[in-house]
């Protein structure tokens, strides 16, 4: 029997003494203390993206961010007319998620191939400064 068979499950203390257990220390600390230390092998072998910072960001100024919305909310902000703009509304572009049953006549700077398709299936038509489809 070795010394570690010997004190474990002795008494309440398993060999640490009466304080020696108390806190966190028996674990090295709670969560993730210790990762650039006495545990710094586990972040290396299973956390290996978790620090520094990947990939990169492009600057704002060459980003296009459209506001946008899909086929299938047109019908609750058509309100029973047969024409919507949305441009009027501040909508960039129009996307295809959803269905659409109405037959919609909708003005819209940019849309999407399944857009254009889904509305004119329902009897509809888009309007835009742009003349070419986008997708």
């Amino acid at each position: 029997m070795g010394r570690a068979n010997k004190f474990r499950g002795r008494c309440r203390t398993h060999g640490r003494g009466h304080k020696a257990g108390r806190g966190a220390g028996k674990r090295g600390g709670r969560g993730n203390a210790g990762m650039n230390k006495h545990r710094v092998m586990t972040r290396i072998k299973y956390m290996p993206k978790h620090w520094g910072m990947h990939g990169f960001n492009r600057d704002p100024s060459l980003r296009t961010v459209y506001v946008t919305c899909n086929v299938s909310d047109l019908e609750g902000m058509a309100d029973g007319k047969d024409s919507i703009d949305l441009t009027e509304m501040g909508i960039d572009k129009l996307l295809g998620s959803g269905r659409i049953t109405t037959a919609l006549n909708v003005t819209v700077e940019e849309w999407s191939a399944k857009a254009a398709e889904k509305i004119s299936a329902a009897g509809g038509s888009i309007e835009g400064d742009e003349e070419e489809e986008w997708e």
